[in-house]
């Protein structure tokens, strides 16, 4: 194996490892939410920084390689597809330390019905997981499949948006605990929204093809060339 193949394997697995450790933080930080587990928030806050060395590191052995590589074709897409991948990790990340945020607040407050926010948190976990699980199987169909699960999670957002603002309207003590649940739903949908953006330069790097800002997937389809799958 040439030694630029190996350096795009390590690569790859530090993403994976980035992405199991934003995974880990999104579980926790709802848990902790869920539970009122005051020391599980604490651990989500503290790994943060892990996270974020995560991604400088990965953004600068990226630019090494783009410098002293001059990569083509397919190995391009696939390093331009890395440093997006990895701030979108980064992000989802921040995110996951705003829920724990959240759920410390709401802990020196009375507690509201959660709704279902480990359908929600699940939801967008499994976006994560298969978003990451397309580049490593090099599945175009799985990436496609994430994209299609946002709809789900924008479904279950406005079940509970409408539940948490119902809450406000008849109870005015409960308008700060449900505007922090408010916040939560929204980070987690932003979870969810920036798994979508790893589903799209997943198909990127595969097929050649950018599918931001498509009206459907059809559109993806019929985007397609035969040259989108050259290697």
């Amino acid at each position: 194996m040439r030694r630029f193949d190996q350096q795009l394997e390590y690569l790859q697995s530090r993403l994976l490892e980035m992405g199991g450790r934003v995974e880990s933080a999104i579980h926790n930080s709802v848990n902790a939410l869920v539970d009122r587990d005051e020391a599980r928030a604490r651990r989500v806050l503290a790994n943060e920084s892990s996270i974020d060395a995560m991604e400088v590191e990965i953004d600068d052995f990226v630019v090494t390689l783009l410098a002293l590589k001059q990569p083509v074709a397919r190995d391009m897409r696939f390093l331009a597809a890395a440093i997006k991948i990895n701030n979108d990790l980064e992000r989802m990340g921040d995110l996951a330390a705003h829920i724990a945020e959240r759920a410390l607040t709401l802990m020196q407050q009375p507690p509201l019905p959660l709704l279902d926010f480990p359908r929600l948190a699940q939801l967008a976990g499994t976006m994560v997981h298969d978003s990451l699980d397309a580049l490593v199987r090099q599945d175009a169909e799985l990436a496609r499949s994430v994209l299609s699960s946002d709809d789900a999670v924008n479904q279950l957002r406005d079940a509970h948006y409408r539940r948490l603002v119902g809450s406000m309207e008849n109870n005015t003590s409960a308008v700060s605990p449900a505007v922090h649940l408010l916040f939560v739903v929204r980070y987690l949908e932003r979870i969810a929204d920036h798994a979508t953006n790893i589903a799209e330069d997943v198909l990127y790097y595969l097929r050649g093809v950018d599918v931001r800002h498509q009206a459907s997937l059809n559109s993806y389809t019929m985007r397609q060339q035969p040259d989108d799958l050259e290697t």
